[in-house]
């Protein structure tokens, strides 16, 4: 559970600041978050139905979207996932391209669908998903060909197949990580030429632009977490972005049970009760309009770690990109014991962190799935990385207190080692 972090004279009382647990990722609370809560009570409006679930998409759409795009919050990210997977119609025993290194949810949510992940390795360079990869496997592992199976049966269309599997190959789900941005020029081109879907897991990457144009608005469908520990958060809850106004009326309708008469309750397919509470929308409002300041925090304390760590050679920080926003600020050390030291050191001085994702291939549900080759780089991140405190709400004290610590426990570890 996610401690709330707020700014207030409070913060000058109990143990000094030495002594003081410093988490990994917090929410910071510090704008109408109160005020927008008790309009919801003093209202009545607390459920899924409300006036800030609407503000709160249009906002999203005016401060951060921009341009003709329609937006739907859900209840969090994975249900968003889940909901652009079943709007482009993947199916069962279909494929959808994915990274190995990822938070699990991507995955699990192609599997809801009854498909099929197609496991990719990590970008050396960006830590991201290697499109050299995927362009490989399209290239050697696929074929396009007539399809008159699936929506729209009769009408032949341009399919991608898998020709080891026999199974069709619908959609590419790149996941921006860390606050980094993938190759999305690259990956839509991709999509194009085999006629994938894309759908953008943009869960960690609130604020990313990717040549000036917002991570989350590249693909066919764009999804957002507002989970406890993201730069904005509604205490839980996600958004859809597409342009694609026929993509975004079926994600309202799935994620309301599809139900398809105002009045009689009747339902032609399966649906979910996946939308945003009034309650969770207030606070998302409330973060929304706080996001440029959030952002250029989460940029200065990258540039605070990368400067401290730059005179340190055992430590190697994350990539560097133009349009980051760096969630989690992230360094590799040099082998896995070394980085268990770390994290093991850093909880011992009150520091929270926290190893990267183990490669979801590597993962009892995923063992025997298809690799598009080696996954060497998403195996040699997992064995290396640390994710550091990286709150909005971090203090300099804190983060200097941060760098001492993983200093010394390196240096120590390097030594005994």
């Amino acid at each position: 559970m996610a401690t709330v972090r707020a700014s207030t004279p409070s913060e000058t009382l109990g143990p000094p600041a030495a002594e003081r647990p410093i988490p990994l990722s917090v929410p910071e609370l510090r704008g109408k978050e109160w005020a927008y809560l008790k309009e919801c009570l003093d209202t009545g409006w607390i459920s899924s139905v409300g006036p800030f679930v609407s503000r709160f998409e249009r906002k999203f759409v005016d401060d951060y979207v921009g341009g003709a795009a329609y937006t739907v919050a859900v209840v969090n990210g994975t249900a968003g996932l889940h909901l652009a997977l079943r709007a482009i119609f993947v199916e069962p025993d279909d494929e959808v391209i994915v990274p190995a290194l990822t938070f699990i949810a991507p995955v699990n949510a192609v599997r809801y669908c009854g498909a099929h992940p197609v496991f990719i390795d990590a970008d050396p360079q960006t830590w991201q998903i290697d499109v050299n990869q995927v362009e490989r496997f399209l290239a050697k592992e696929c074929e396009v060909r007539p399809d008159v199976e699936g929506p729209g049966a009769g009408v032949s269309t341009q399919t991608c197949w898998n020709k080891r599997t026999g199974r069709r190959v619908r959609a590419i789900l790149p996941v921006h990580l860390l606050g980094l941005a993938c190759d999305m020029e690259r990956i839509n081109a991709l999509a194009t030429a085999y006629h994938l879907k894309v759908i953008e897991d943009a869960a960690e990457a609130i604020g990313v632009r990717y040549h000036n144009r917002p991570a989350g608005t590249w693909g066919d469908i764009g999804v957002f977490s507002f989970n406890g520990n993201k730069t904005l958060t509604c205490g839980g809850g996600g958004m859809l972005v597409t342009r694609t106004p026929a993509w975004a009326n079926r994600i309202r309708y799935l994620s309301t049970q599809a139900r398809d008469d105002q009045r009689e309750y009747v339902h032609r397919e399966v649906g979910y009760n996946y939308r945003l509470t009034n309650l969770h929308a207030a606070i998302g409002l409330a973060q929304l309009e706080q996001l440029d300041t959030f952002l250029q925090r989460k940029r200065d304390i990258a540039r605070r770690y990368r400067e401290a760590f730059a005179g340190t050679p055992e430590i190697t920080p994350m990539p560097q990109q133009d349009g980051a926003a760096y969630w989690l600020f992230t360094v590799l050390v040099s082998n896995r014991a070394q980085r268990d030291a770390l994290l093991d050191g850093l909880a011992q001085e009150g520091i929270e962190a926290r190893p990267l994702w183990q490669p979801i291939h590597m993962q009892p549900p995923y063992q025997g799935c298809q690799l598009a080759g080696s996954m060497t780089v998403a195996t040699e991140l997992y064995e290396r990385a640390v994710s550091l405190p990286s709150s909005v709400g971090l203090t300099d004290q804190e983060l200097e207190r941060c760098v001492r610590a993983v200093r010394q426990i390196v240096a120590t570890h390097h030594v005994l080692h």
